[in-house]
Order: structure tokens, then sequence, then C-alpha cells
């Protein structure tokens, strides 16, 4: 579509990418670098106006609630809530998911549908209620390429029926990359009044993600892998569905009163917010959001798929090696996960970096469910972009890594 955008010129507000000999990064499904506007905000915070927000009436706490109460508006925009109120600050997309699961009342015999390339994130928690509240946990296959068999949830959430309480599913492999028709899936799922959350790690920082046009009920995404600081993350759900969701961190501002023997709950998005918070990384988040928001995501995601398609040229004809997912790198987006076969991932990221400069992960990226289904001891080798990256980047990548395979095999 179009012509994609240049983005090298925003490499300049990266102090990481202003280094001298600076690393071709390409581990961003984990967390990203950081702009110079991010980094600012923290260092204002401790340096100017080190109080608590939402509790303290001077003029420290006045002006980090209003810088609060801006990043949460930023954010709001950033994913079309309907409200302020909908957006809750966590510490990443898991604590998000365990606010949702742990929030939510269950019964015995409640159904939760979950994918088979779920991250441990939103995969854990569902085993926790099915050891501790007697819920049950199914998982729809996914096609052999692992892109998304809409047929198979459809037959299983008619399996289920009334039973049906919970979709939760990963709107992007942090595994490959695949994204899936979210949107259909909330029709199917809404048709039998289930929830359906989504773990929106890997595609919120890559991708537009409007809640209202997807039709979703719970959004969870982390802000660090969103040019933000470590440790932030975000929960967005309807407002009436998080005004009768428990708190998992109740506390502090959770509650409007409390009296020795009852309390008054507060309203969301308060009430998951409790003890002191993270103001700095608060702020910090919303400066993150507003560096995106004058990007527009669309191009995002071509700038990375991009990318993706001049690694995937470079690296496919080796044997020794298996690119996870479709080949078509438009179907996996900045992410290019690669199976090693015998190879030694670990040993071959290593090398990477010690001897390119360039930084990729290497393991089982907590899916280790699906490598432990097929037998995959030996994890993957995991090259994911943003929009920073550049196409020398990517070549420089995809060469040295042919070389690397063809010095191990």
């Amino acid at each position: 579509g179009g012509l994609v955008m240049n983005y090298s010129n925003l490499r300049e507000d990266f102090p990481t990418l202003r280094q001298e000999n600076a690393p071709a990064y390409l581990d961003n499904a984990c967390v990203t670098l950081k702009p110079d506007s991010v980094i600012k905000s923290i260092s204002d915070y401790y340096s100017m106006y080190p109080g608590c927000g939402g509790r303290s009436v001077h003029r420290y706490g006045t002006q980090v609630s209003r810088l609060v109460s801006n990043s949460r508006k930023s954010i709001a925009d950033f994913i079309n809530a309907k409200s302020v109120n909908e957006v809750v600050f966590s510490r990443n997309t898991t604590h998000s998911i365990n606010q949702i699961a742990k929030g939510i009342s269950w019964k015995e015999g409640d159904v939760v549908i979950t994918g088979d390339r779920e991250h441990n994130s939103n995969l854990v928690p569902w085993l926790q209620l099915v050891e501790e509240q007697g819920i049950e946990h199914v998982i729809v296959k996914s096609n052999q390429d692992n892109t998304f068999n809409l047929e198979n949830f459809e037959q299983l959430c008619d399996e289920h029926g009334e039973r049906l309480k919970m979709v939760s599913l990963s709107h992007v492999g942090n595994l490959d990359g695949i994204d899936i028709p979210i949107a259909k899936i909330a029709e199917i799922t809404h048709r039998y009044d289930a929830l359906i959350a989504v773990d929106g790690a890997q595609s919120t920082p890559h991708m537009n993600v409007d809640v209202q046009a997807l039709d979703i009920d719970f959004l969870s995404f982390s802000i660090h892998k969103m040019c933000g600081p470590s440790g932030m993350g975000g929960l967005w759900g309807r407002y009436e569905l998080l005004d009768s969701l428990r708190s998992i961190q109740s506390g502090g501002q959770t509650v409007q009163t409390a009296h020795y023997d009852s309390v008054k709950w507060a309203a969301p998005p308060s009430r998951f917010e409790g003890g002191l918070g993270n103001f700095a990384g608060m702020i910090a988040s919303g400066k993150a959001i507003e560096y995106l928001s004058k990007l527009n995501m669309d191009d995002v995601h071509e700038h990375e798929i991009k990318l993706n398609q001049i690694i995937t040229q470079r690296i496919k004809h080796l044997d020794a090696i298996e690119i996870i997912g479709p080949e078509d790198a438009s179907k996996r987006g900045g992410i290019c996960s690669i199976l090693m076969g015998e190879l030694p991932s670990h040993d071959i990221a290593l090398l990477l970096d010690e001897a390119a400069g360039v930084m990729v992960r290497s393991g089982q990226h907590c899916v280790h469910s699906w490598f432990n289904d097929r037998g995959i001891e030996n994890g993957s080798l995991r090259a994911s972009a943003y929009f920073y990256n550049t196409e020398e980047e990517a070549k420089l990548f995809a060469d040295t890594f042919c070389e690397a395979v063809e010095a191990f095999s």
C-alpha cells in the first residue's frame, strides 16, 4: 500500500541509536528502546516534582496527578477507549491478564478457551483457575502453519455453549508474529454471551488497535514494548465489566472509605491501582504513547513487514533452519522466528551480538507449551523489528545469520 515511511530520521530521538556503533537492535518483541522524551520525563519527575499523585494536595502532588491524568487520556485515545476511566495502569500484560482472570467470579465448569500458541501469561493464569476454581480450560488448535482456524474455534464454542464464559487470545503471537482475526472471533464469542479478552502485547505497539472496531471486552498490553519505561503496562476493559471486577491488589486508593468491618470500593480505574504507584512510569508511559501517536500505526506495520521480507528472502534457502509460520512475511508482521534444528540457538545469538552487534532473542520465548507439544527442546531464534530499524539492519542480521549457520553446520 503506497509509499512506505522512512523512519530513519526518528533514530536521532533514541540515545541508544545515537551511540557510535549502535547495535542492530532486533529484540523489540521483548522490550523496545526509549526516546529522549520518555527518559527526560522520568528524570523530571524525580528531580522536579517527586510527589504522590492522587493523594497529596500540595504542588508536587497536583502536578503529578495532572500528568498521570494526561497519560491516561493519551492511552485512551490511542486505543479508542470510550472513557479514560476504562484505562488501568498495570506492571505489564501479565499483570493485566491476571487482574482479569482472578478478578472475575467463576463457577465450577465455566469454560475458558485459549489458543495453542499463547505466551505463558495467557496460559498459566487460566491453568491456575483450573486448579483453584474447577473451571475448564480448552485449547483451540491452529492450522498446520500456525494461522488461526476459525472453524475449529466455532466448533469449540458450539460444543461448550452456555458454559463458555471467556475467550482469551493473543492478537499477535510473540512466537511467530501471526495475527488472528480478532473482530470475527469477537463476533462469534458474543453470540455465545461469552467475554473476549485480548492479549495485545504484540499488536498494540505495532498496528492500529481500536477496541471499538474490534468489539472486544478486555485488552492487555505492555507499555515497555511501546517505547515506554520497563515495568509499565495497561489494562483496558468496558467500564461496566471493570466495575464488576474484584481487585487483586486492594488497599490504599482502591476504596472510597473503610470501616473496621467493611469497605466501600472505589470506582475503576482506582480500584485496581492499589499501593503507591510508579508515578514516573505512568507519566513516562504517556510520553511514549504520545510519541507513537505521531506515527501512523498502519505505516509502522508495513515498515516492519518490509524488513521481515528482506530477512525472509535472504535466509529461506538455508536447509538447516525453518521459519515458524507462513513463508509470506506479511502474515508475520515484524517477527521472524526461526527453528534451529540441531543448531545451538543461544550460541548463534551470542555470536551475532559479538561479531556484528546484532541483538536477537533465543530460546522458547515463554511459549514452552508449543515447543513441548512438538518435542522441540532447542527453541528458536527470533528477530523482531520496530519502526526505527532499517533495511541495512535487516540485511546485516540475515547475512550474519547465514554465515553463523554455515559455520555451525
